[in-house]
């Protein structure tokens, strides 16, 4: 079985194709970040038009790539939300008139279940995999949340962000610090040479007894840290502390939180399960190795897609409409494109 995936919900254009054997053939992306860094972040109008532009053309090469021809494909899966309104109805559309004229079925996909689910495409269905059900923290720049993933398009949030996504708070202290954009990357790096310890930065909802996050205050703090500074330009010291102790705080919290999760996880499964990172955050190793260190502390094992895969792209697409096909959840031509988009509609 061939899937192709489509990928438009933010300031990427992805497409890919992905067997029911967990080969991927191709993972084609466009990025756009040359576009929207003059802007210090994604302008939803530019990313819409940039869509129109490259999608065919991304498509195009993920095909050649695959070795495949349109008439191998047995459908086509493209994020139908939650995200940019304008980028996901390019993707939809385009996903929906090709299926029309290959007469294969469409497949909606819900933006956050690719990130869910890509463990399940680079793990296998081994006993280390991620069988469900598993223990999930998806940390993007839209996205703060703990859910507990029991099986296709059923899913338990136990916490959510209540305010800023962790991404968002990583971007927006790049750009208070003249990083510039995309800011994750270039606070990660800019951490490296600091000292985690020189400010103290809070741990908003710390010692909580709830799997909730906020990240408002952590970034208006850090504003007030750059103030406090003397006058005129940052030096790279300043800089590289600052980074270094806002990156320890915002794992501090994760870490805190997604204990709180391991506990509620654990009284409700007996056995198994998995603490699983998805999410473009996940790709910071020191997040990723704080997880590592709590789920070996915590008998869990420790899943994460590749750095490569944490990222928006079409595979995770692909790999849900794979996993949507094979259990009957297949769309028609009135799915509707949507901007909010929830895993669990009943959370409050």
């Amino acid at each position: 079985m061939n899937v192709l995936g489509i990928e438009t919900s933010c300031d990427e254009t992805a497409a890919a194709v992905v067997t029911d054997g967990r080969e991927i053939l191709s993972n084609e992306i466009w990025s756009q970040v040359e576009e929207h860094r003059p802007f210090g972040g994604v302008v939803p109008e530019v990313a819409a038009r940039s869509h129109v532009v490259g999608v065919d053309a991304v498509i195009e090469r993920a095909m050649e790539t695959a070795g495949i021809g349109f008439s191998d494909l047995d459908a086509v899966a493209a994020t139908g939300g939650p995200g940019l309104i304008g980028g996901v109805l390019v993707g939809v559309m385009t996903a929906k008139a090709m299926a029309s004229v290959l007469k294969v079925p469409f497949l909606g996909v819900n933006h956050l279940e690719a990130h869910a689910l890509t463990v399940r495409l680079t793990e296998g269905e081994s006993e280390e995999a991620a069988a469900f059900p598993y223990l999930l923290l998806l940390v993007s720049g839209g996205h703060c949340q703990l859910l507990i993933v029991e099986g296709i398009g059923r899913y338990r949030r136990l916490g959510t962000t209540i305010d800023d996504a962790l991404g968002e708070a990583f971007d927006k202290t790049a750009k208070m610090l003249g990083l510039g954009y995309p800011g994750g990357p270039r606070v990660e790096e800019a951490a490296r040479r600091g000292d985690p310890s020189r400010f103290k930065l809070p741990r908003p909802l710390v010692g909580r007894d709830n799997c909730d996050f906020s990240f408002s205050g952590l970034k208006t703090k850090v504003r007030q840290t750059i103030e406090d500074l003397p006058a005129g330009p940052l030096r790279d010291g300043d800089v590289a502390d600052i980074c270094a102790s806002f990156q320890k705080a915002a794992t501090d919290v994760l870490v805190d939180k997604c204990a709180r999760a391991i506990n509620v996880f654990k009284s409700r499964f007996e056995t198994g399960g998995a603490m699983v990172v998805a999410g473009g955050v996940a790709a910071n190793m020191q997040i990723r190795d704080s997880i590592i260190e709590l789920a070996r502390s915590t008998d869990m094992r420790f899943l994460a897609p590749p750095v490569a895969l944490c990222t928006d792209n079409g595979a995770m697409v692909a790999w849900a409409g794979v996993e949507r096909l094979k259990a009957g959840m297949t769309d028609g031509a009135g799915f509707r494109p949507r901007p909010r988009w929830p895993l669990d509609p009943d959370a409050v």
